[in-house]
């Protein structure tokens, strides 16, 4: 499924928010799934294709399932109560293809919200087929699970109020920190207070939204996590937005790549191709320019963040692997 025309540049976004109803409403009732004779169809199709089990299940099921984030903008996020956002975009793009694969043009979509904490157990244990949303590719996280092509690739830093005088990790030495909880940004902020002896008082939030209320609030001094996700909790401020800033040495370098349960190499090579294939063509650029450098929903906001050198190399040279 396309973006809706709602955020071409020349409307107004009263226009711009009309639209993302509309929209909205049709994706709700698209929802309704197959009928039974799409459904034997579809069972013969996957019957003559080789194995995978996700397939199969999606089959037998009349529906994929998606896993969704809360507020992991402008990746995966909710508006008005449906999933929106770049990653969510990929999604979508994968089950058309799914659909095509399967002669199954109704295919039921349904959407499962999950956190930095249950998402790998939510694949894992069957209850999601595909989660494309915030999810860094890293090494630890390869016996668990499989990872699709990359889609994006950044820094890990850290959000601070101008004001604090904060402007790199040692300045956090003996102070309050948020993060995620269930991320590997919480895991590389723990190791960094023990190997440089910051003392960190470190806040495991439940999502990227709670995380960056405790800056907020002041609660914590720092939120640390992946710099598009700051810079997309940054522009949800509106005009307060100039009282933040994202600051300090990346703690690493990542990528993000939809999830999907190991030991099926065909439906991965359906999200692989997918994700390849919007990349080598085109689309990938044009929907990162939709989501990062636009106006988004659901009030308008424009993250102004550039793609980077290494994006563009991604772009360029589709592939999955972990760059930590």
């Amino acid at each position: 499924m396309k973006l809706p025309h709602a955020f071409a540049p020349h409307r107004t976004w009263a226009q711009r928010s009309g639209a993302l109803a509309s929209w909205l409403l049709l994706a709700s009732a698209g929802a309704h799934g197959a009928t039974a004779a799409e459904l034997a169809t579809a069972q013969a199709t996957v019957d003559q294709m080789p194995p995978s089990a996700t397939l199969r299940k999606i089959v037998e099921n009349g529906a994929i399932v998606l896993g969704t984030r809360e507020s992991s903008v402008p990746f995966s996020y909710t508006v008005k109560q449906q999933p929106v956002g770049y990653s969510y975009d990929i999604a979508l793009k994968v089950v058309d293809e799914i659909k095509k694969r399967l002669k199954l043009p109704n295919l039921a979509v349904k959407n499962v919200q999950v956190t930095s904490a249950n998402r790998i157990s939510y694949v894992v244990n069957n209850q999601v087929d595909l989660e494309c949303g915030s999810t860094a590719h890293v090494a630890d996280r390869d016996p668990l699970v499989a990872f699709s092509n990359s889609f994006f690739q950044y820094g890990i830093r850290m959000a601070v109020k101008k004001k604090s005088g904060i402007r790199d990790y040692a300045d956090l030495a003996n102070k309050t920190v948020a993060t995620t909880a269930g991320t590997s940004d919480e895991r590389m902020l723990r190791q960094m207070s023990i190997d440089k002896k910051l003392n960190l008082r470190i806040i495991s939030a439940r999502d990227h939204a709670e995380a960056f209320a405790a800056l907020k609030s002041d609660r914590a001094v720092a939120f640390v996590m992946d710099d598009p996700l700051l810079y997309g909790k940054i522009a949800q401020e509106g005009a307060a937005r100039n009282e933040y800033a994202v600051t300090g040495a990346s703690l690493a370098n990542e990528a993000y790549g939809c999830m999907m349960r190991k030991g099926d190499p065909v439906f991965k090579r359906i999200v692989d191709d997918v994700i390849a294939n919007m990349q080598r063509s085109g689309e990938a650029a044009k929907l990162y320019d939709t989501w990062f450098m636009r106006p988004i929903p659901p009030d308008g906001m424009n993250l102004e963040f550039p793609m980077s050198p290494e994006m563009k190399a991604l772009f360029a040279n589709p592939n999955d692997r972990t760059v930590d």
